[in-house]
Order: C-alpha cells, then sequence, then structure tokens
C-alpha cells in the first residue's frame, strides 16, 4: 500500500509531505482575514454599530492598508523565526482578531479586530505558506506553490456556506467567536504538528548555494539588493496586474452587471465557471512553471484575462460572462503560481520572506486603490468596454515588461 502511495502520490508530497500540506493549510487558514469571508457580515455589521457604506468600506480600507504596513515590517521574521514560531504568531493575530471582531463593543474595538484579521490572515498567514513553498521545493518549487495555492479555493468552498448557517441560526458574532475557536484549538496545533522540524532558512540557502557562479549568483539578495535591480521594475507590474484588476472588477461586478444586462442567476452561474477554471489553472501550472521557470510562465499566466477582457469588451451577448469570468479564473491559478514562484527563482531563499513580505504590501496597497479608481471611471460615466480595454492594455503591457525583464536575466546568465 505504501508503495503505491508513494509511485501516485504528486511528487511535492512524496519529497516532503508534511510541509506540503503546511503550506496548504496555512493559505486555506487565511480565508477567516479574506474579504470574501468578512464580506458575509457587512450589512449586519454596519446595522450593528451604525455605519454608513462609506464608513464601513472606509474602516476596512484602512485596516487593510494597516495589515499592508504591518506585513512590510513584520514578514521577514519568516526568514529568522522558527516555523513553528512564526505560525503560532500570525494564527494568535488572526484568532484575537477574530475575538476582537466578534465581541467589538463599538465601531474603535470593530477597527481593530479587522487590522488583526487582514494582517493576521490575508497578510501573514498567506506569506508564510506561499514562503514555505517556495522555499522548501527547489526543485518541485512550481508544483509545490500551486498545491499551495488550492488552500485560497478550498477555504472559499467551506468557510462562507458554514459562517451563513451560523449567520442565520446565530447572528453575525457567533461566526467570528467559532473562528477563533477553530483556529486556537485545531487549525494552530495541526499547522504546528506539521511544520516541526522544518530546518531553518538560513541551512536551507546554504545548501542551494553551494556550486553556484558568484558572477551570477543572486540568491542571497536582500531586500536593498532587490530595489537596486532594474529587472525588478519590469517583473514587479506583472505580479501585481492579477490581483490589482480582479479586485477592481469583482468590486464593481454589479455595476458591470447592471449596464451590460446580466441577471443575478447568469452572474452566479458565471462564478461557477470563474471558480472551476481557477482551480483547474492550478494543476497546469505547477508543471508549466516547473518546465518553463516562473519568469518565462508569468507572461504568458497574463494571456487569459486579457482574452477574457477583449471579449467583454467587444461580445454584446449577456452569455459572454461565461468566457469572461472563465478567463479571468484560469489567470487567477496561472498568476498566483507563477507570483508565488518567481521571487526565489530570481532572488533566492535566504532573504525570501523579507522580498516576499514587501511585495506582498505593495499587492495589498493596490488591491485597496484599484476599486476607488475604477469607481472614480464608472462615476464619469466611462464605459464598461472602454475599461475593459484599458485593463487588457494594462496587462499586456505588463507582460511585455516582465518578458523583457526575463530577457535581460537570461542575456547575464547566458541563458537567452
Amino acid at each position: 500500500m505504501f508503495q503505491f502511495l508513494s509511485r501516485h502520490l504528486p511528487a511535492v508530497l512524496r519529497v516532503n509531505p508534511r510541509l506540503a500540506l503546511f503550506a496548504l493549510g496555512a493559505m486555506a487558514a487565511s480565508g477567516f482575514g479574506q474579504t470574501f469571508f468578512v464580506s458575509l457580515f457587512g450589512a449586519e455589521i454596519r446595522q450593528a454599530f451604525d455605519l454608513t457604506h462609506t464608513a464601513y468600506g472606509s474602516l476596512y480600507s484602512g485596516a487593510t492598508l494597516c495589515s499592508a504596513l504591518l506585513l512590510f515590517r513584520f514578514g521577514g521574521l519568516v526568514d529568522t523565526w522558527t516555523l513553528p514560531r512564526v505560525t503560532a504568531l500570525a494564527i494568535g493575530v488572526l484568532a484575537g482578531g477574530c475575538l476582537l471582531v466578534g465581541f467589538a463593543p463599538g465601531a474603535l474595538v470593530l477597527a481593530a479586530g479587522f487590522v488583526c484579521i487582514r494582517f493576521g490572515g490575508q497578510g501573514m498567514i498567506s506569506h508564510i505558506g506561499m514562503t514555505t513553498a517556495a522555499r522548501y521545493f527547489t526543485a518541485h518549487r512550481g508544483r509545490a506553490v500551486a498545491l499551495a495555492a488550492m488552500g485560497f479555493p478550498l477555504a472559499e468552498a467551506l468557510l462562507p456556506a458554514g459562517a451563513a448557517l451560523l449567520l442565520l441560526w446565530v447572528g453575525w458574532r457567533v461566526p467570528w467567536v467559532v473562528g477563533a475557536g477553530l483556529l486556537c484549538l485545531l487549525i494552530l496545533p495541526v499547522l504546528i504538528l506539521l511544520s516541526r522540524g522544518a530546518p531553518p532558512p538560513h541551512e536551507i540557502a546554504s545548501k542551494n548555494h553551494s556550486g553556484t557562479n558568484p558572477g551570477t549568483d543572486r540568491s542571497r539578495f536582500s531586500r536593498r539588493d532587490v530595489l537596486g535591480d532594474p529587472g525588478y521594475y519590469l517583473i514587479l507590474p506583472a505580479t501585481l496586474l492579477t490581483p490589482f484588476t480582479v479586485t477592481a472588477l469583482f468590486f464593481h461586478q454589479m455595476a458591470f452587471a447592471e449596464e451590460l444586462g446580466w441577471s443575478l442567476e447568469l452572474l452566479a452561474a458565471g462564478f461557477s465557471v470563474y471558480a472551476a477554471c481557477h482551480l483547474g489553472a492550478l494543476f497546469i501550472a505547477g508543471p508549466l512553471v516547473d518546465r518553463l521557470g516562473a519568469a518565462r510562465a508569468l507572461p504568458l499566466a497574463l494571456a487569459p484575462i486579457v482574452t477574457g477582457l477583449v471579449l467583454l469588451a467587444s461580445v454584446p451577448s449577456p452569455l459572454i460572462v461565461y468566457a469572461y469570468l472563465g478567463m479571468v479564473g484560469a489567470t487567477q491559478g496561472l498568476s498566483a503560481t507563477a507570483s508565488g514562484a518567481i521571487w526565489a527563482e530570481r532572488y533566492g531563499i535566504l532573504h525570501l520572506g523579507a522580498i516576499r513580505s514587501m511585495n506582498q504590501a505593495v499587492m495589498v496597497v493596490s488591491t485597496a486603490v484599484s476599486p476607488i479608481l475604477l469607481g472614480f471611471f464608472l462615476d464619469k460615466h466611462v464605459g464598461i468596454a472602454t475599461l475593459a480595454l484599458w485593463l487588457a492594455g494594462c496587462a499586456v503591457l505588463a507582460a511585455l515588461l516582465a518578458r523583457m525583464g526575463a530577457w535581460l536575466e537570461g542575456r547575464k546568465t547566458g541563458e537567452a
């Protein structure tokens, strides 16, 4: 039986099953701090604290920006602390945030809770999961990152359904308290068990560093070194493009539906296609990144969303929602995997936590800005087709810049 499983399990689960499952579980745990979970309670929270839509949105966006600053400051702990220790910190902050939200007597405590769940969930624990996948699976990095990324759709499938049932039965506060209990009593012990004995980052980096060419090796790049690399600024837009665009599109999805004549039933069916394509792309993305390298795969990952946006702008039929959302879902899976692997591939793993957290913080800021930016253009009565084409053009430009960055790097290393 063991021999059968060892032959048929995915490579990353055969190489290091504990850390592969840890990365998957960490990404799934981040769901308690993600917008798809928090949004379920929006109406009840606004009513409980007498908040307008603007006040509630501003409070949440402010908490998200604070979490980005905290992640920039503390994300490097993944490079210096043991994996169980930094995991306990992240889950503790996330669980504490859930309790603050659940027991909040007023808007100020609610805001503090939002900061904690955004930092501990969307920020730190997802950062730990992705960093672990990229750091400990050098030979199968693409597959490991893709497996970790599956934790996000897993959380999307489980958490909202459970929270919605509790919301109907016992109100909006209890699900947050239950979430804190699950995090502390179930998720944290499992993650600690899975991460126990993980080699420290400097030990892994030393093994991978041996035998490299000092003239081309970047495996010990720090944040400061990365900021001095011109190629970094060519690649960065492509890593930000998908979360920036998808956040803006989904935040204003009802405005799109009203202008284009999509019913709620049609939109719901379209999101089922989106979820299926997102998950399916993750199965493809891992082998693709391992075969081509993340630098070459990243520009290709943006091709589906460009196609979907062009179709959205040019095809008048409401049925185009299926192709549009399916293409967006495909890019979500492909881009998450390529973006998750590219910094380890380019700059090594010694300071990977610090480098990833810097980029994660920039990404969080971009997702806070994008709904405001798109909303401004919608208020100026710019048409959906025009906005879709603008976003498609931005995606094409980001892909070209990333390809240029990969080409320049190839020339330096003699692989172009």
